[in-house]
């Protein structure tokens, strides 16, 4: 019976046809295609008289195409390099593949190769931005992922009311759930807002004085002597003309009634526009917050004519944002804060001498992450390759002098054989010396 067939190898043409093989016939095997012979294995094999083949080591190796490279703003997954292996490519967040995600190493031309040549990955790309009303947007020469672009208001017209930004000034370009380029958000509108002039009685403004009261504009009161404030002393004009929070008023103050405490970085609970006298309240710092004692909460009595027993202000510890992206070997050059909000972006580089590996740009997604991920700096190729010849250089001038120092002295040299703690080398003796020690 024939040999079995091997997924290496394949019998030579003079053995690939024979129906019969009697006892003590010996096969040669050729290797197949993508593999290669293993020196020193035999390609033999006999038919021994049990009627079974000679068992044989195996004689080919399959092939290895050479690394397909590195993936800018990528990653290649390879496992092995050996022929039928495969090569995948994936790309970093906010870009995508741009030609063949997988390649194989196959046969090609006598030898093996990839059937394939590797993608390059690009930005995801958006739509140009919204246009607005009676605004216009900073253009960019592309709009693609980390692109940002900000919002202003054209100036209207002599004689006719300014336009106010309303909304997010600035949008980005950002990624939805099928990966695809999309704007973080609607664009902020261009309109003309008005709130009328707020007047409270038995109170005064003492900030915020002006006949136009546009978008954003804010007014702070205060009660007159004899009378206490109910609602908040702070309001800001709103896109609808209106005025938020609703004016305060102000009461007079009598025996059994109090306002609400005020409190700076805290809030009172319940809260209410007025108490009765005996009421009590508790007040409660913000985080981070607290009150002189290190208590974050404490509870106030209503004494009548608008004192409370004991009220005190929260004082604030500094936040420290741990949300600024550390890169070793590099720095931030565009967009450093020392606390980031949704949508902040920043721009980095890497010190000389190292390459970047990842987005130059960068987007604050909260809680400490970033979009795509904070880069890394690596040594450059070129800087390792001249550090490489520098070390070959002085690897190769140190074996030198060695070389000159013990090996290759000028002139002959002999040693005394009777020597045995000091060894006198003679190096260039004189030819008159020699002829001496000759006819002695």
């Amino acid at each position: 019976m024939p040999p079995e067939r091997l997924q290496y190898a394949e019998l030579t043409e003079s053995f690939s046809t024979m129906q019969s093989f009697p006892v003590g016939t010996t096969v040669t095997y050729v290797c197949r295609p993508g593999y290669m012979r293993i020196p020193g294995k035999s390609l033999n094999r006999t038919c021994g008289e049990d009627l079974r083949w000679s068992q044989t080591e195996e004689f080919c190796a399959a092939r290895r195409c050479t690394h397909p490279g590195e993936l800018e703003n990528g990653i290649v997954h390879v496992t092995d390099l050996t022929f039928g292996s495969e090569a995948t490519f994936s790309c970093h967040t906010g870009f995508r593949i741009r030609g063949n995600s997988e390649i194989t190493c196959v046969v090609k031309n006598k030898g093996v190769d990839w059937d394939g040549v590797v993608p390059f990955c690009e930005r995801v790309p958006c739509e140009p931005p919204p246009t607005i009303a009676n605004g216009y947007y900073t253009e960019a020469a592309e709009y693609v992922y980390q692109t940002t672009v900000t919002y202003k208001c054209n100036d209207a017209l002599k004689g006719e009311d300014p336009y106010s930004l309303v909304g997010t000034p600035s949008i980005f370009c950002t990624l939805d759930e099928d990966l695809n380029g999309v704007w973080s958000g609607p664009p902020p509108q261009c309109k003309v807002v008005k709130c009328e002039n707020p007047k409270v009685q038995n109170g005064k403004k003492v900030t915020g004085f002006g006949p136009l009261y546009s978008y954003g504009h804010s007014v702070a009161f205060e009660c007159d002597p004899g009378y206490f404030m109910i609602g908040q002393d702070v309001i800001t004009c709103q896109e609808n003309n209106t005025w938020y929070p609703p004016k305060p008023t102000c009461e007079e103050i009598t025996e059994d009634r109090c306002g609400a405490p005020k409190i700076s970085h805290g809030q009172v609970i319940p809260l209410q526009s007025e108490y009765r006298s005996g009421e009590s309240v508790r007040l409660r710092c913000n985080p981070h917050c607290a009150f002189p004692d290190g208590a974050e909460e404490i509870t106030v009595t209503c004494q009548g004519q608008n004192t409370w027993s004991s009220v005190q202000n929260c004082a604030c510890k500094p936040v420290h944002s741990d949300s600024s992206p550390v890169i070793s070997h590099g720095r931030v050059i565009y967009g450093q804060k020392p606390e980031y909000s949704v949508g902040d972006s920043v721009t980095i580089e890497c010190y000389a001498g190292y390459t970047l590996h990842g987005s130059d740009r960068i987007v604050y997604m909260g809680e400490g992450k970033w979009s795509p991920e904070v880069p890394t700096c690596h040594l450059s190729a070129y800087v390792i390759a001249i550090i490489c010849v520098i070390t070959v250089v002085l690897v190769f001038l140190a074996a030198f002098w060695v070389y000159k120092k013990f090996f290759s002295q000028g002139g002959s040299y002999t040693v005394d054989e009777n020597c045995k703690e000091t060894c006198i080398l003679k190096t260039n003796v004189p030819a008159e010396m020699e002829e001496t020690e000759q006819m002695n």
